[in-house]
């Protein structure tokens, strides 16, 4: 019984001094992406254009004939003022036309008449002068029936509202029945948001920085303020961190820099034929020389951050953990630009981080780095070749014979 109980005893203790095995991590190769020289702006959007509809005559709103929200095409009529007050001055304007040109027309022929008579004594200088005075005013008159007339016609035209380009209405800001005038607030705002406009401010230093690189070096020409296109790949970054899916240009630089801030405005265009990227929203814009440098890229979350800045977990040749500090430029969606610190085929910690620390011995599991989404991934499995294909010629046993 002593015997027994001294065995199990020697067995336990043989149990508890074996070695637990080293943590399973899961590991990736640093893999390169051609990068460029890049600059990331904190960008504002604006339409193409904008414009604010007014009244430009008093009136009741008699028609609305839109939806809020909607897009509307170039010259259709959106809404319609009360029309009866302004088409009847029109129709006496008109008729007041047509009387100063009768009138007109009688002091002519009496002018004339005059003229014919006055050689022979019939009628004095002075009623001839008279003649000629009622004929002046009579054409005077017909100049101020035809204004009167071209004012009346312009006031019953202000009486229907037209969209000046196609694009998206938006909030109405009066209904029918509502009276507007000259002075009443816009009635609606109309936007055309394709291409869209992106905004954003550099530097002064980093704007003559650019001039010196993309002027000409004669010392003599006019440098221009906008990069060739061939020379950078701009971008936009949408509020939740997606790329817009059209590469843009700079249209524009502001010819002076704001003494305020030290910024010089600039402006690039982007294709917007969905409309998702909406006015007044805040982005970033990437600016990236085309010329690019093969530098190492790792997922976001493989970096950790301490009081020397950031840092990544690497296996050595034995399979201890080491840590790396490392400097990081740009994101790539979900990946780290890895700027020094780094070379292609280092071994980096992906997964179970929190199960080791530097100078630990660890199972390393290989895996692959999606570089589109940052997820790692099991490697391929290699497919066998297809069998070969059976010869068709048929083989003779040799113990046959001829019959």
């Amino acid at each position: 019984m002593a015997a027994g109980m001294l065995l199990l005893v020697a067995c336990s203790e043989d149990t508890s001094q074996q070695k637990a095995p080293p943590p399973a991590v899961t590991i990736i190769e640093v893999g390169t992406q051609e990068v460029g020289e890049y600059g990331e702006f904190v960008a504002r959007t604006d339409a193409f254009k904008t414009v604010e509809l007014r009244a430009r005559v008093e009136g009741s709103i008699t028609k609305r004939l839109f939806k809020e929200g909607s897009v509307v095409e170039k010259d259709q009529l959106l809404f319609e003022i009360d029309r009866e007050n302004y088409k009847a001055t029109y129709e006496e304007a008109d008729a007041n036309l047509k009387s100063a040109q009768a009138e007109e027309i009688r002091t002519d022929r009496d002018y004339k008449r005059g003229l014919e008579l006055r050689p022979n004594g019939y009628i004095s200088q002075s009623d001839l002068d008279t003649l000629a005075s009622n004929a002046t005013k009579a054409r005077a008159s017909v100049k101020a029936a035809e204004a009167s007339l071209q004012n009346a016609k312009v006031n019953l035209g202000y009486t229907r509202i037209y969209a000046p380009f196609t694009g998206e209405v938006g909030t109405v800001r009066y209904n029918v029945g509502n009276l507007v005038g000259p002075s009443s607030d816009p009635l609606v705002t109309l936007i055309q948001d394709n291409p869209i406009y992106a905004n954003i401010q550099i530097n002064e230093g980093t704007y003559i920085s650019h001039l010196q690189e993309f002027g000409d070096s004669d010392g003599q020409t006019r440098v221009h303020s906008s990069p060739p296109e061939d020379a950078v790949t701009i971008t936009l970054v949408l509020p939740n961190g997606t790329l817009h899916d059209h590469q843009g240009k700079i249209n524009y630089a502001g010819i002076e820099v704001d003494p305020s801030t030290g910024t010089v405005n600039l402006r690039a265009e982007f294709p917007n034929p969905t409309g998702l990227v909406r006015p007044g929203l805040y982005g970033t814009m990437i600016i990236e020389s085309r010329e690019k440098t093969s530098l190492p890229i790792v997922p976001q979350y493989a970096v950790q951050e301490g009081q020397q800045g950031k840092f990544v977990l690497i296996i050595d040749e034995n399979n201890r953990v080491k840590s790396r500090n490392i400097q990081t430029g740009r994101r790539l969606e979900a990946l780290w630009v890895v700027t020094a610190g780094l070379t292609a085929g280092d071994k980096i910690i992906v997964e179970g981080l929190q199960k080791v620390r530097s100078g630990k011995e660890v199972t390393p599991i290989l895996k692959y780095l999606d570089t589109k989404t940052g997820a790692v991934k099991d490697a391929p499995i290699p497919t066998a070749p297809p069998p070969a294909a059976e010869s068709s010629e048929t083989v003779a046993n040799p113990e046959s014979t001829d019959a």
